[in-house]
């Protein structure tokens, strides 16, 4: 039986050679590994780095490693990226993720880049990074129309690169309406939105984005989903998650797959302390 609920297994992706915290790379591989043999191992997900990392990510691995591989390059480098994933025993390929170059026609961007994925991934994942500028719907359109995910940037090491809670909850309605599954990235160490001590920017909380998911699920407006987003009542969040079923939970997962985040120690202890994982 796991020891982690379902609305929480395998939510939080590996980023830890990323900003903020940006451990060194065998450092990285290491603390990953311990991760997975923790008593909380299925909080954990995918391993994030860079292709232009993959190669000494495999040489620090001590044990096939599951990476999720962002594509530096754009939609031409993709190919590269996949192919030397494969042809290592080191790593096993979750997935890639791409952010779309800025342009004045980004669902153009799009085109390749989904073109690209349909020619050289089999089940491996792709998450696509849109952003919120331009023709953004667009290009989510081309993305479920070929069956892949997006990705969307929460926040970032300058304030303008956290959306607003009305954005984020434009964008998990886009989504959802599209049947487009999702991750997110950046930002989202802990649990509840937060004004940053240090930084003074405002952090979106993933137990926010989880109930968010949910709600727009359950048909909630836009407007609806912002207010849960823009909660700051970690015990009334809290509570609410654990109301929920184990289906409801899954059929949330579902659709808001994982978050990438520099730390795997901080989500944990903030599922801790709200009493949502005990003792893990």
């Amino acid at each position: 039986m796991s020891t982690v609920p379902a609305l929480y297994r395998h939510l939080v992706d590996d980023a830890a050679m990323f900003p903020p915290g940006e451990l060194p790379l065998t450092e990285a591989v290491t603390a990953h590994h311990a991760h997975r043999a923790a008593p909380y191992a299925e909080l954990v997900g995918t391993f994030v780095c860079t292709d232009t990392d993959l190669m000494k990510v495999a040489e620090a691995a001590v044990d096939p490693l599951r990476v999720s591989v962002v594509v530096t390059g754009g939609a031409g480098a993709i190919e590269p990226a996949v192919m030397w994933a494969r042809r290592s025993p080191d790593v096993e390929l979750a997935g890639i993720e791409v952010r779309l170059r800025l342009s004045e026609d980004m669902s153009w961007n799009a085109d390749r880049v989904v073109r690209m994925c349909d020619e050289y991934l089999d089940d491996e994942q792709a998450y696509i990074e849109t952003g919120m500028d331009g023709n953004w719907e667009r290009s989510l359109d081309l993305i479920a129309e070929h069956g892949y995910h997006a990705k969307l940037r929460t926040g970032g090491l300058e304030a303008d690169l956290f959306p607003t809670e009305q954005q984020v909850a434009a964008y998990i309605t886009a989504c959802l309406d599209r049947e487009v599954a999702f991750k997110c990235t950046a930002g989202l160490h802990n649990a509840v939105r937060h004004t940053a001590s240090d930084t003074g920017f405002e952090h979106h909380g993933f137990l926010n984005v989880l109930l968010a998911t949910r709600a727009s699920l359950d048909g909630a407006a836009p407007d609806e989903v912002a207010a849960v987003l823009a909660s700051r009542d970690g015990t009334a969040l809290a509570a609410q998650a654990r109301d929920l079923s184990e289906a409801q939970a899954t059929g949330t997962r579902r659709w808001f797959h994982s978050f990438g985040s520099c730390s795997i120690d901080e989500p944990r202890a903030d599922l801790t302390a709200l009493n949502l994982m005990e003792g893990l």
